[in-house]
């Protein structure tokens, strides 16, 4: 790594980890003091079966990995990862970076690819957009899985209504479509608005499709 100016350090989420990976102790001594220094957390591995055998931190974090390893390689271990489900944002080093490896590794969901020597500074902004970017995706999971919760609630004639009223129909379209009379599909409509945390149709429309439960006209879902 270089250093000819000092490193700005990110803002980092909070309880933030970066997970290094590779075989030189000096490489990863280095990282771990160049990202203790701005307050991340770190974790320390020489290979890709140190970090497969561990238990890894839950909270936002990422992955700065060596593209050449003994044994499995960074690009192994990246596809590897990816079928356990680990779904860190992943930065690569190299000291021997070509074109074709550095596509395959954007394709399989890196977010940057970094050539030895590289700038603290490099580093940092690599590590701050992968953070950013993992905060971002659990964010947006932990919201889906609270919309999930809500629907779950409701009942089976509660998901149908909403899914007819959420694909555009109005309630006495829906009545006469699933044999239900107008207010007793209004009553449903009330129901479903409150379970889902809801004060408008467009707001409905928005959680009905961050799910995928939104019913095409004519169709019904008893399920």
């Amino acid at each position: 790594m270089t250093r000819p100016n000092q490193a700005q350090p990110p803002v980092p989420p909070s309880s933030a980890t970066v997970i290094i990976v590779d075989d030189d102790a000096g490489i990863r001594a280095s990282l771990d003091s160049l990202f203790r220094s701005v307050g991340l957390e770190t974790r320390l591995f020489g290979s890709p079966a140190e970090l497969l055998g561990s238990s890894l931190p839950d909270g936002p974090g990422c992955i700065v990995l060596d593209v050449r390893l003994p044994g499995v390689s960074g690009l192994d271990l990246q596809g590897q990862l990816v079928r356990q489900g680990i779904s860190y944002p992943i930065i690569f080093m190299t000291g021997h970076g070509d074109i074709p490896m550095s596509v395959r590794a954007m394709k399989a969901g890196a977010v940057d690819f970094l050539s030895k020597p590289f700038r603290d500074q490099d580093m940092l902004d690599a590590v701050t957009a992968a953070l950013e970017r993992d905060a971002q995706h659990r964010a947006e999971a932990a919201t889906k899985e609270d919309i999930r919760a809500q629907y779950e609630t409701l009942t089976a004639r509660e998901r149908e209504v909403m899914g007819h009223v959420t694909a555009g129909l109005m309630n006495k379209q829906v009545a006469a479509l699933i044999g239900l009379s107008e207010i007793t599909v209004k009553i449903h409509r009330g129901n479903v608005m409150r379970k889902m945390g809801v004060r408008t149709l467009a707001d409905l429309v928005r959680k009905a499709e961050a799910l995928g439960v939104s019913q095409t006209r004519g169709t019904t879902d008893h399920t």
